[in-house]
């Protein structure tokens, strides 16, 4: 089973999405894959859920995060073979841990902590909510966007992860982000 939660081997810089919901990480997601010519991994969860709030009209509980985990990973390994020499990802198992303890009391299963905390990413993008909110079935928060975006970032510094804060525009925050994961590439070609 823990098989499912586990990062494949892979050759491709991987960069994570992050951050309290409407924050634009799906947008910028897409214009990174775009601008590097690559694939990005899509997140899982709103489909998942989305189909849960259709047909039952329920929001998430914590028995469905281990299956978003694990299909959160599926897609993650499954388009790391596909991706260039970059592999864009929506988010990951550590953004479900944050919400699993933002939402439940505090609590997060130990097998999705134990594989959001052992899967690695070059860089996390952590998206500032200076953005305006924009609602749907599944965002619910959206006056504590302030208190969630300081939990996201408490949990980056926590597990000494590699981030950097993206504010402004859309075009400010393409050239905040490609800038670094160019970096990144110059630093993994020497």
């Amino acid at each position: 089973m823990e098989e499912k939660f586990r990062q494949q081997p892979s050759d491709v810089v991987k960069i994570v999405l992050f951050g309290p919901e409407s924050t634009g990480k799906t947008t910028l997601s897409e214009q990174l894959a775009r601008y590097y010519n690559t694939v990005w991994v899509p997140e899982y969860a709103r489909e998942y859920l989305q189909h849960k709030w259709n047909n039952e009209r329920k929001t998430c509980e914590p028995k469905d995060l281990l299956p978003i985990a694990e299909g959160q990973m599926r897609l993650e390994n499954n388009l790391s073979q596909k991706a260039t020499e970059v592999l864009i990802c929506d988010t990951d198992l550590l953004e479900t841990k944050v919400y699993s303890e933002a939402y439940y009391l505090g609590h997060c299963d130990p097998l999705l902590e134990k594989y959001a905390l052992q899967n690695t990413y070059e860089l996390y993008l952590l998206t500032y909510i200076d953005v305006p909110w924009i609602g749907d079935d599944l965002r619910d928060k959206p006056n504590e966007r302030e208190r969630m975006f300081t939990y996201f970032k408490n949990t980056l510094e926590k597990y000494e992860r590699n981030f950097v804060i993206l504010k402004g525009d859309k075009k400010k925050r393409l050239a905040t982000a490609t800038a670094q994961i160019d970096k990144i590439l110059k630093s993994k070609a020497t």
